[in-house]
């Protein structure tokens, strides 16, 4: 039986992310974009486009969206889904800001044995 545990990961400082700009984070669950909106706001989804796997983080910043530099889909930064007339979605990861620290939520998956 597996069971996931909270793991929060200090990625950088807010600061580290130009507005309406992006960077990648590698992890063992493949490339995120973290993207700061020009509101300030960040927001964490998968770095691959749902359409044709672009990579999202080269992408153009607008309010609560991006737009895949390969075929301009829009994805919403909230929910990871396709705008429009266009159909598919990314996974959206956690985060919050704590002092200044940007901190991304990745579960462990953690065996554990009836006793």
């Amino acid at each position: 039986m597996t069971s996931h545990v909270e793991n929060w990961i200090d990625i950088g400082a807010l600061t580290d992310i130009p507005v309406r700009g992006a960077r990648v984070v590698k992890t063992h669950q493949g490339c995120i974009a973290v993207i700061r909106s020009a509101a300030g706001e960040v927001f964490a989804i998968d770095d691959r486009c749902p359409h044709s796997g672009g990579q999202l983080s080269q992408g153009i910043v607008h309010g609560r969206s991006v737009t895949c530099p390969l075929h301009n889909w829009v994805i919403s930064l909230e929910t990871g889904e396709a705008q429009g007339a266009d159909e598919g979605s990314v996974k959206t990861i956690p985060l919050k800001i704590d002092g200044g620290r940007i901190l991304m939520l990745l579960p462990i998956l953690q065996s554990t044995r009836a006793a």
